[in-house]
């Protein structure tokens, strides 16, 4: 391996952030300040190279202090991890948060996603742009989804230093923006999670009973609420017994794919391989999806013990929480949550006294909507830029560094919890039987009570959006997010279950529901998602590389042209869009024009 680096050097400051992260450098081929000429040899060797799994966190190291990644840094930590530099460029490059250029400490990112561009994000834009002026020292960004979707419109605030300082706006007006960004300390305190749950206090509450009543700070409250008895169950039950319920309970992913939760457990811990790795998807960067959000803010433990329960059940003893970056407040409560549990002896070794060890590491994302997807999520933690592997091979064989892998999300794994402590016949009664149990969806856009909402599978989507308070005039509901589709009005008794959506031509996704009135430009929409899928398209593959941007050219035509001509740009979108179907390597380019050709057909878009 050829390593070419630079002649730039870091800061002090830049110096202080990558050492503080690893420790101070032990040779001069590693940076040290050293009077003896080791250069001429390299240190480490395969120790070195094993490091790598630590270039994300150092990135965001020096991001963090300084506010953006100049050439000396990423040298510097080019030499400390033994990673070629531009490989590392890559990387860095990868990422939306970061930056390689010269920028202030302070970016202010502005939603201008589906739910804020709905509530006037770009005059948000346009008059936090004005208020703040030339020579602010403020950066404002204008971004994808922050998964503040019930408080639209919104905006983030990150000022760099030692520590970072982070403030939220929203419902963010021109003055909160401006004062997150000028001030992050002075600015209104976030809403508690439960804020947004419009059912808070509901009886029949599964998932969410305790978002609200607990302290999720208190590792005892949540103890005192049935906290670590799954667990305890669990330890009863043995490892087989507790994939024998998950895999009766009829759990099924909810992260989109509805793939048999039991069954994924069962080909992890069948494969020889060790070890095994549980990897729990807290990325969430699906246009109006925000419930992960609330359960790691406002119930933190339970995830903390559902990762624990899972990896248990596959033979893990290492987790890792992929935790979106845009997410300050759910990373601080998860790692206290965290922090809290291995002093208490219920993460590391021998936990209760069980004789299992386990311990999870938190991961920060860095804004790339494609590490969503379980391997580009794994070459992002192992260090490299996160784009999606090629299968076979899946990653209940060869996962994260090539080991058997199993790849949750959130809701998914909160789920195993009340499965175990109401028995997996009980908990397969709530829903229907080919969808069974709880799910929540996230409701926002015009409605009156937007939030995330707890209903048993089955239920429609008019007794979804009667409960958050639709308004008058709905000209559309689109389900799953950017990558699902659009339903008319006349269509809200579709059931929300797998199945329903399905045969109704649609899909449910994650729980993403988006209702949108006549007063919102569809067009605008339009164009909005496709954007959206042109800016988060790793690129990798030609179909979803090319035809993303293609699909964008083709709306911002027709949005200028009618007649025959807007009619040959919307064949040119269907020819695109099955090209993308077909061919793209993973989902993003594979569901890159549902949305498009959906407000097409159901809706007639552009009739």
């Amino acid at each position: 391996m050829d390593l070419h680096f630079g002649d730039s050097k870091p800061t002090d400051e830049e110096r202080a952030a990558v050492d503080a992260l690893l420790g101070p450098p032990l040779s001069s081929w590693e940076g040290a300040d050293r009077s003896d000429a080791d250069l001429r040899w390299a240190r480490g060797g395969r120790e070195a190279r094993d490091r790598r799994e630590l270039l994300l966190p150092g990135l965001h190291a020096v991001n963090d202090r300084v506010g953006w990644i100049s050439e000396g840094a990423l040298d510097y930590l080019c030499r400390r991890l033994t990673v070629p530099p531009a490989e590392a460029y890559g990387v860095a490059t990868f990422y939306a948060m970061f930056s390689v250029r010269p920028r202030p400490a302070t970016v202010l990112h502005v939603c201008t996603d589906l739910a804020c561009t709905a509530a006037g994000a770009r005059d948000l834009c346009t008059g936090i742009e004005a208020a703040l002026g030339p020579g602010s020292g403020v950066q404002v960004e204008r971004g994808p989804c922050l998964g503040l979707c019930e408080r639209a419109p919104a905006a983030l605030a990150i000022r760099a230093g030692d520590p970072v300082r982070t403030a939220v706006a929203a419902p963010a007006t021109v003055r909160e923006a401006v004062l997150a960004a000028s001030a992050p300390d002075s600015a209104a305190a976030e809403p508690p999670a439960v804020a947004a749950l419009p059912q808070a206090g509901e009886d029949g509450l599964v998932l969410l009973r305790r978002v609200g009543v607990v302290d999720p700070a208190s590792l005892d409250d949540y103890r005192a609420h049935g906290g670590y008895a799954a667990l305890r169950i669990a330890f009863g039950l043995g490892p087989a017994g507790v994939i024998r319920e998950v895999t009766d309970s009829g759990l099924v992913g909810r992260g989109g794919a509805a793939f048999p939760t039991g069954r994924k457990w069962q080909a992890t811990a069948s494969r020889p391989d060790r070890p095994h790795y549980l990897v729990c998807n807290a990325d969430e960067s699906e246009p109006g999806t925000f419930k992960d959000r609330v359960l790691m803010e406002g119930d933190p433990y339970a995830l903390v013990e559902a990762m624990t329960v899972a990896a248990y059940a596959v033979g893990a003893d290492r987790g890792y929480l992929y935790l979106r970056g845009e997410y300050p407040r759910a990373m601080s409560r998860m790692q206290c949550a965290v922090d809290q549990a291995r002093a208490r002896g219920l993460l590391g070794d021998d936990i209760l006294g069980q004789g299992y060890s386990f311990d999870i590491e938190i991961r920060r994302g860095a804004g790339a909507y494609i590490c969503g997807e379980e391997t580009a999520l794994f070459n992002s933690i192992e260090g490299y830029r996160g784009e999606p592997r090629s299968k076979p091979p899946f990653p209940v064989e060869k996962g994260l560094f090539g080991r058997p892998t199993v790849e949750n999300n959130v809701e998914t794994l909160v789920n195993v919890l009340p499965i175990l402590t109401m028995g997996a016949p009980a908990y397969a009664a709530i829903g229907t039987a080919a969808s069974t149990g709880p799910k929540l969806f996230c409701v926002s856009g015009s409605v009156e009570r937007p939030g995330v909402y707890e209903l048993p599978f089955g239920a429609t989507l008019g007794e979804l959006l009667e409960r958050a308070g639709v308004r008058d005039r709905l000209r559309a509901v689109l389900l799953g997010g950017a990558a699902g589709g659009f339903v008319r009005p006349d269509e809200l008794d579709v059931p929300l279950t797998f199945e329903g959506t399905r045969e109704a031509g649609t899909t449910l996704g994650s729980g993403v529901v988006m209702a949108f009135d006549d007063t919102v430009p569809l067009p605008r929409l339009l164009v909005r998602i496709a954007e959206f899928f042109r800016d988060e398209s790793c690129g990798q593959c030609v179909p979803c590389r090319v035809g993303t941007v293609r699909q964008e050219e083709a709306l911002h035509r027709i949005a200028e042209r009618t007649g025959a001509a807007a009619a040959e740009d919307i064949a040119l979108l269907r020819e695109v869009g099955r090209a993308m179907r077909d061919a793209s390597i993973c989902g993003l380019g594979q569901t890159a024009w549902n949305a498009v050709e959906s407000a097409i057909d159901r809706l007639g878009a552009y009739e």
